[in-house]
């Protein structure tokens, strides 16, 4: 409660606490509610608060109304991050005020969305590290699990961006000892288990361990035939396609590949993935 701006308002009124407190309370009920937050009934409070002109829903933290502006900015963020628009993402999450979050899995969540957005803007290393620092250096809970695997990815990532890949490698293994055995506990959940998956199939494949990889990427389809979701479909199909290639599969298998990324790509309108298949497409077409 915003007991300290209920005290300002009565002292700028010129109200002592026993004036304040004549003929509603005690001055000791009133001095323990300013002094030790012992709050009064409400029907006391209300009057506390008419007689200085303080509104009663002034003293209560508007806690619900901010958080949820911030999970709605936050929520169009993720879904931004998910379908590639990284600039609409950005102006997002540059639009919320982090010290006004208070609870602890929006901070989190806030910055697992920075440091991903940052790596697709080719932030400096550093200051990625910092952003995904700030998800490792919090207690470790079950609360916290999914957002610590995704600081792991976000990390290895960069490290793998940088070219070094023994640094990228360490933080992907981390994840791959707990991501299979990870329960989603709702869609949000599961798009987080997706963006792992997928981005540590594209590692394990730079890497060329395409085994690895491509089980990865299966499994991320799995994910997504069974919760209905098509956006990682045409990413991980995209990647099977690209081991397929590295793996000097027939030019039938990896066609296929092609034409089922292209036609998720289709669904989701993602011109992004379309135009890399089509760049794909030509180069197997005309390989002799």
């Amino acid at each position: 409660m915003n007991i300290k701006r209920f005290v300002e308002v009565r002292k700028a009124k010129g109200y002592s606490q026993s004036d304040l407190a004549d003929g509603i309370c005690t001055q000791a009920t009133l001095s323990r509610f300013e002094n030790n937050g012992q709050v009064p009934n409400l029907k006391i409070l209300n009057k506390l608060c008419s007689r200085i002109d303080f509104p009663l829903s002034d003293l209560f933290p508007k806690v619900g109304v901010r958080h949820s502006d911030v999970v709605e900015k936050m929520n169009q963020a993720e879904f931004f991050l998910i379908t590639s628009k990284y600039e609409k993402a950005h102006q997002l999450i540059s639009g919320i005020a982090i010290d006004a979050i208070e609870d602890s899995q929006l901070l989190l969540r806030y910055h697992y969305l920075n440091g991903f957005i940052m790596i697709f803007q080719h932030q400096p290393i550093m200051d990625i590290l910092f952003t995904f620092d700030q998800v490792l250096l919090e207690d470790d809970n079950s609360d916290s699990t999914i957002f610590r695997l995704l600081a792991h990815t976000g990390i290895g990532m960069v490290y793998s961006r940088e070219g070094d890949l023994r640094k990228a490698e360490f933080y992907f293994n981390k994840v791959l000892e707990k991501i299979y055995k990870y329960p989603n506990k709702n869609m949000e959940d599961t798009w987080r288990v997706l963006n792992i998956v997928y981005n540590s199939g594209v590692f394990y494949s730079t890497i060329d361990e395409i085994e690895i990889s491509d089980a990865l990427l299966w499994h991320a389809v799995n994910i997504c035939s069974d919760n209905h979701v098509t956006y990682y479909l045409a990413k991980a199909a995209i990647q099977l396609a690209k081991n397929a290639i590295i793996k000097n599969e027939s030019k039938e298998k990896i066609l296929e590949l092609i034409y089922d990324a292209r036609a998720y790509s289709k669904v989701n309108r993602n011109e992004i993935a379309l135009t890399e298949l089509a760049k794909l497409e030509r180069s197997v077409t005309e390989s002799t």
